[in-house]
């Protein structure tokens, strides 16, 4: 019995040391809080490492909601009728656009698309063959030599010229032969090259864009029919700084003749530029298309960030044949008076704000009143990233005394364009069509880099009257004493019609 006891007793405490030894843990740990050394840093080490991860997600939280309340307050920025806050939104920015693609900027906001009624096959289009006679203006040619006033310090001529008021009056006075100014004065600037010369005297009918300072790169036109590819001369216009930075990104090609190329276009240069402000500089190619490309007898011009999607034949049989028009533009999708989108343009910050008032007061002086629906126009505002035309003698005479008033007041020729129809009257007549229709015509791709010249931001016109920031070849109407007393004008007050404007 007294062996049992034994063998039992010895069987427990040999089952204790294996356990002991199962866990050697626990004697170090108990060994290591007996003399105290652990006991205090271990629990600090524990709740520095809980510490610093929970800072770190705090942190992260709030990092992430700053993001998501700077990007909700860029959408509302941009909706809000608040002035200030909704000139922060800018569409051609990548954040909008960023915005845009993950759905967050709201549906009214986006561009409206609708169907264009267009022919189903541009390899059946029958071209017209003969040319829209020219029932007024039958003769028009254009002032070549700059006649530089004598009181001007300006000595070398002007691209534009040194048209005086007295001038400018006349040229809206329509008669069978007219001479008028019309931008490429002598010594003016905007050459073309010999080879490109050579090239554009074959394109009679033309899809024109234009690059300045960079700001774009050609985008190949889709859905071009053969047709097209071999009736078109499609013709991209650069400046110096445009063509060195497509060289830099590797997309330009030049054939046997010293041609460039980029795609289907062809790259035309223009040198020495005629103007200070690159914008201002875009609008020759735009405007004076009949001027750069004398042969042509139609041209369909387009923005340089628009990425064409529909056939041109197809383009000139909707908006001039069927129609029997000769100009054709798009109406803008939410100013139709001059006035709202000079505001607008003055909260965009998109040139001096004082010089534009200086401008629509000339226009408000000279009889040109804000749109409203007694007028015959379904807007006085369009779209300008899109004019079709047919180069009639009219046609050709508006698209001058448009490019004049550019080149004597601001560069925004979207405030230059309804005044300069309202002067010629029933004798101009053109197509606004649906805005809907207009951004069913590209793909609208943003700016390689934003645009932006500190004159954008002056706010007094004192400022610029003797500064480096006032432009020295543009604009000069602004600053040329004006025969009427612009002081008594008010402009109308503007009520915004839209959010995004």
């Amino acid at each position: 019995m007294e062996d049992d006891l034994q063998r039992s007793r010895s069987l427990r405490l040999s089952r204790r040391g294996d356990r002991s030894n199962q866990n050697p843990a626990k004697d170090v740990d108990v060994t290591l809080f007996s003399s105290g050394r652990v006991s205090q840093d271990y629990p600090t080490k524990i709740v520095w490492k809980k510490g610093f991860v929970r800072l770190v997600l705090v942190v992260g939280i709030l990092w992430m909601l700053l993001i998501l309340l700077a990007l909700l307050f860029h959408i509302w920025s941009c909706q809000t009728s608040v002035s200030f806050l909704s000139a922060m939104c800018n569409k051609d920015s990548k954040v909008y656009t960023m915005l845009d693609t993950m759905g967050l900027v709201s549906k009214d906001s986006n561009p409206h698309r609708c169907p264009i009624p267009l022919s189903n096959d541009p390899d059946k289009i029958d071209i017209p063959t003969g040319r829209t006679p020219n029932e007024i203006v039958k003769n028009l040619s254009y002032i070549m030599k700059d006649e530089i006033p004598s009181n001007r310090d300006q000595s070398s001529p002007l691209f534009g010229g040194h048209p005086s008021w007295k001038q400018r009056e006349e040229s809206f006075k329509l008669k069978s032969n007219m001479k008028v100014h019309c931008g490429f004065i002598r010594g003016g600037g905007a050459e073309m090259e010999l080879v490109d010369i050579k090239y554009v005297k074959k394109c009679k009918f033309v899809v024109a864009s234009g690059i300045f300072d960079g700001y774009d790169l050609p985008h190949e036109p889709s859905n071009i029919s053969f047709s097209s590819k071999k009736l078109f001369c499609f013709l991209m216009v650069v400046d110096e700084v445009s063509l060195k930075f497509m060289r830099k990104n590797g997309t330009v090609k030049e054939d046997s003749a010293g041609g460039k190329w980029v795609g289907i276009w062809r790259i035309i240069l223009l040198k020495n530029p005629p103007y200070d402000e690159p914008r201002r500089n875009g609008k020759v190619p735009k405007i004076l298309t009949h001027r750069l490309f004398p042969e042509a007898q139609y041209s369909i011009w387009i923005d340089g960030k628009m990425e064409l999607i529909v056939d041109p034949l197809l383009i000139l049989e909707r908006y001039l044949w069927r129609g029997k028009h000769t100009f054709a533009i798009a109406q803008h999708k939410h100013h139709r008076s001059i006035y709202e989108e000079a505001d607008a343009n003055k909260r965009r910050k998109r040139y001096a704000r004082p010089l534009i008032d200086l401008h629509m007061k000339i226009y408000y002086y000279e009889g040109m009143k804000p749109w409203s629906s007694n007028k015959k126009t379904i807007s006085d505002v369009p779209e300008g990233a899109i004019i079709i035309r047919e180069h009639t003698a009219m046609s050709n005479l508006f698209s001058c005394l448009w490019f004049n008033e550019v080149h004597l007041f601001t560069p925004r020729d979207q405030l230059s364009f309804g005044y300069t129809a309202f002067r010629l009257g029933d004798s101009f007549k053109y197509f606004m069509f649906p805005n809907c229709e207009y951004n069913s015509l590209f793909v609208l791709h943003p700016h390689t880099r934003e645009h932006s010249s500190p004159i954008e931001w002056v706010k007094d016109l004192n400022k610029l009257k003797n500064s480096k920031l006032r432009e020295s070849r543009g604009g000069l109407g602004l600053f040329t004493p004006y025969p009427g007393d612009l002081d008594s004008v008010v402009l109308p007050n503007v009520t915004r019609t839209s959010k995004a404007g």
